[in-house]
């Protein structure tokens, strides 16, 4: 008999609860209604709660627009009660109107349809004067001419009429182009007048402006006269004062004490300087030949370094041509190796599917795929 020790009995709790921990695990993943995995399930229920708080708001709103608009279908309807009074009132007092004022006898159109209208109608003819006989009434024909003599008296009458309306036209139209040549008359004397005495007085007024420019320009040559003669004397005076200083002055006199300059005895005031002396032009042209043969020097040396570096250069390319072609060649050794493994590889798969379509002859069922997805981990 095999003796249980509190060491088991701890391992049987902790498989216990694992199995228990997995049952429900099981439960919360496999059931698709009630999953909560992966998410906050307390956030949930307050977003739960804040979305019914929500609903419950917007449903009171719903209430309280339905009830407003159950009072404006109230009032909408009390108005068009009311609407509809007005309008049978106003049909019932139009109806009356017509029946006391607008009876049928008083319309304009109603002779076509009266039905006393052939007793009330006037014979086909009262006279030969009468207006109603028409052509297509054949009451009259031509030839006839019943009316000659009023209608010609009253043609004459008609053409005097006219005649005597175009004689007063014709005076009248006269009389006004004789006023208008008249107002066009009076009207270019009156711009001529104006144009001759605007005309005067520009004349007048460019003899006054020459006069004036001749006297301004007649004393701006007195004053440029007198003001050359001034500046020619003053000229003349400055030229004999400087001739004067140059010649009692040290430039001329070849002091060379008079170039020194109060800076050191290495400057000169190059205003007075009369040139270098025979030394100094030595001493510059000795070092002008170190110059000489310092910058041969220098060219030969960097001369030296241009042939060293082209050699250099050139030693460089050659190992990079060379370098470049071993590359090619190793490049073209391992690519014609990787295709030949490539071939075998293709070869011994070919060979591979062809074994496992004889050998693998069994297809999956139903069985083979219900053993997944039976454990929650």
């Amino acid at each position: 008999m095999e003796i249980v020790q509190p060491k088991d009995l701890e391992q049987s709790l902790g498989l216990a609860k694992r199995r228990h921990a997995e049952l429900c695990r099981q439960n919360r993943i496999f059931n698709a209604r009630n999953r909560i995995i992966g998410g906050d399930a307390e956030a949930w229920d307050i977003q739960l709660h804040d979305q019914k708080i929500k609903e419950a708001t917007e449903k009171a709103k719903h209430e309280t627009f339905a009830a407003e608009m159950r009072r404006s279908d109230k009032t909408a309807c009390i108005l068009e009660d009311r609407k509809r009074r007005d309008r049978k009132n106003l049909c019932k007092a139009i109806t009356d109107f017509q029946q006391s004022l607008q009876k049928p006898e008083s319309r304009r159109e109603f002779d076509l349809s009266d039905p006393l209208a052939l007793k009330k109608d006037l014979p086909a003819r009262r006279s030969d004067d009468d207006i109603r006989n028409t052509v297509s009434g054949m009451q009259r024909f031509m030839g006839e001419d019943l009316n000659f003599h009023e209608r010609k008296k009253f043609q004459q009458e008609q053409n005097r009429e006219w005649s005597l309306q175009q004689q007063r036209e014709w005076k009248n139209a006269r009389a006004d182009h004789k006023c208008a040549e008249d107002l066009y008359v009076k009207t270019r004397l009156q711009f001529d007048e104006t144009a001759k005495q605007l005309q005067n007085l520009e004349s007048a007024t460019r003899r006054a402006v020459r006069v004036a420019v001749q006297e301004f320009n007649k004393s701006q040559a007195l004053e440029s006269a007198e003001r050359k003669s001034l500046e020619k004397k003053q000229e003349q005076e400055n030229n004999l004062a400087e001739i004067s200083n140059l010649l009692r002055g040290d430039l001329l006199s070849e002091n060379p004490q008079q170039a020194a300059s109060s800076f050191g005895p290495h400057r000169v005031v190059p205003d007075r300087w009369k040139g270098m002396s025979r030394e100094q032009l030595e001493q510059i042209r000795l070092v002008q030949k170190q110059q000489v043969q310092e910058k041969l020097r220098l060219q030969e040396e960097e001369r030296q370094r241009d042939l060293e570096w082209d050699r250099q250069r050139v030693q460089n390319a050659r190992a990079a041509v060379l370098s470049e072609r071993q590359r090619r060649r190793q490049q073209r050794d391992l690519r014609r190796a990787l295709d030949d493994s490539n071939l075998g590889l293709a070869r011994e798969q070919l060979l591979q599917k062809k074994l496992m379509k004889e050998v693998c002859t069994d297809h999956p069922t139903e069985d083979y795929f219900t053993q997944f997805n039976t454990r929650s981990r």
